[in-house]
Order: structure tokens, then C-alpha cells, then sequence
């Protein structure tokens, strides 16, 4: 058993568990329960910032592009976009499928949590201020430009499923040594380990705070590997970082959402 911070629907504030990873066992006041018997949030609540181009395979699909005009070359510095709040969604809720798009990608991550204010942060300290680590599905519509924010593709209400869980940060003893899959309807679409990370979590933390702070309770997330896996309305989509945990959802069309008529 791990410790680890969980909240439920409808409640602001969090609680403190002990967590059995593997087996998806919530231990809460000395009785155990399956994460079908509860009903969870985003256990986040703070700014969500994602990578892009982090993973080394990732950069190498676009490398041509990116040795293109205006650029020239890949990036020498972190690129970073907001998932804002809209976009922030919970264990086994449902993830919006706009109206007008056909399918979506899974950008499974490694969502590392701050636990107290990070500024011009060293590599050698970097860890000090993480409070935890959480399992977070970047989700997008598919898209090719890398020259602009992918403000549309990105932010769409739920696109940010988190969760379950934040564990603890002394519950992982090597967070740029984590397996990472992606299992569409049970079938594994995805594997990779943010050993393939660019800039690894203490470096991220490092060059992100050179220039600017990050709070507690802020998300930051690695990045998204190569080959994100496609879905569509009735998927269930599972991503399992070693661990951390197991992030489950479903996609579905929008219009059910907002008529009610969404079954579990």
C-alpha cells in the first residue's frame, strides 16, 4: 500500500488513502474499496501545463518540420501550453466527442504534482518539490500544424481526464524509468517509458522554473509519446503508468452528455 490523495464528487477537499496500485484498491478508514464503488474527480486542482515534444520519438516523427522555416531547427527550450480548466475531468466520467470530429487522440502522461512554490528550481533539488504523481490522458483532435496553439484541438470542455489518485512522490523511486500503456477496448495500442523522456522530470522542473513559478497543486505534464492510439464514440480507454496507477474513461458523443443520457 501506497499513500495517496483522492476526492470524491462534489467535495473540495481531498483525502488522504492508502492506495494497492496494482490491484486498483482504495483503503479509506479501515475498510477497502474498488474503484467502482467510488465516485472520484480530478484529484488536481490547480494549472495544468503540458509538453509538447518531450519524448525523443515523439520529435523524430516531425523532424523534418521542425528543420523547416521559421524554425530550423528542433526546440532548445520546453514547449508549453495550458490545459485550462474547462478541459479537466475525473476517473470514469466521460470524454466529450465533439460533434463535428470522427476521432480523438489518447496522449497518455505522466502528470507530475507540485507541492509548494518552485522557482529557478536546481536539477539536484528538483524532486523536493513534487508532492506526487497522477495519471493524466492530454487528449486531442487530430491535428498536423506544430506553428500555432492547438488551442481548438486541445481545450475542448473534458479533454484533460486525471486521476485516479495523486501517490505519493516517495512512492516512486524512478519516475524517468515508468512503463507506460494505452489499452483501447482491452487491446494494447500503446507502450512506451518516459526513459524515452528529452528533458527527464528533475531536468523539465529545472527549465520550466528558470522562468517561471509554479504553485502547489499545479500539473505538469512530460509529454506525450509517438503513436497516440485513435478512438471513437464507445471506446473505453485505459492508461497505466508502473506504479502510479490506472486512468479509465470512455468516449462519447457529446450531444448524449449534455441530453443525460450517458450509462455506465
Amino acid at each position: 500500500m501506497s499513500k495517496a490523495k483522492i476526492r470524491f464528487s462534489g467535495c473540495l477537499q481531498e483525502e488522504e488513502v492508502h492506495v494497492d496500485v496494482e490491484n486498483a484498491i482504495v483503503e479509506l478508514k479501515g475498510k477497502s474499496y474498488g474503484l467502482g464503488q467510488l465516485s472520484l474527480t480530478s484529484p488536481v486542482s490547480g494549472t495544468i501545463y503540458g509538453t509538447l515534444l518531450n519524448y525523443k520519438g515523439a520529435l523524430k516523427v516531425i523532424e523534418n518540420e521542425v528543420n523547416e522555416a521559421p524554425y530550423n531547427q528542433p526546440p532548445k527550450e520546453p514547449i508549453l501550453y495550458i490545459k485550462p480548466v474547462n478541459t479537466i475531468n475525473g476517473y470514469n466520467m466521460p470524454i466529450p466527442l465533439p460533434s463535428d470530429v470522427a476521432e480523438l487522440e489518447v496522449g497518455a502522461t505522466l502528470g507530475v504534482v507540485i507541492g509548494r512554490t518552485a522557482t529557478r528550481v536546481s536539477e539536484e533539488h528538483a524532486l523536493d518539490y513534487v508532492a506526487g504523481y497522477t495519471v493524466v490522458n492530454d487528449v486531442t483532435v487530430p491535428h498536423s500544424s506544430v506553428y500555432r496553439p492547438a488551442i481548438s484541438q486541445k481545450a475542448r470542455d473534458g479533454f484533460c481526464p486525471v486521476g485516479p489518485w495523486v501517490i505519493e512522490r516517495d512512492a516512486i523511486e524512478n519516475p524517468d524509468a515508468l512503463e507506460l500503456s494505452v489499452y483501447i477496448n482491452g487491446e494494447l495500442k500503446q507502450k512506451n517509458t518516459t526513459a524515452n523522456l528529452i528533458r527527464p522530470v528533475k531536468k523539465l522542473i529545472t527549465d520550466v522554473t528558470e522562468f517561471m513559478t509554479l504553485t502547489a497543486g499545479d500539473t505538469l505534464l512530460v509529454g506525450v509519446p509517438e503513436g497516440a492510439p485513435l478512438v471513437k464514440s464507445g471506446d473505453h480507454v485505459c492508461i497505466e503508468i508502473e506504479g502510479v496507477g490506472t486512468l479509465e474513461n470512455r468516449v462519447v458523443h457529446e450531444h448524449e452528455i449534455m441530453a443525460g443520457g450517458v450509462k455506465w
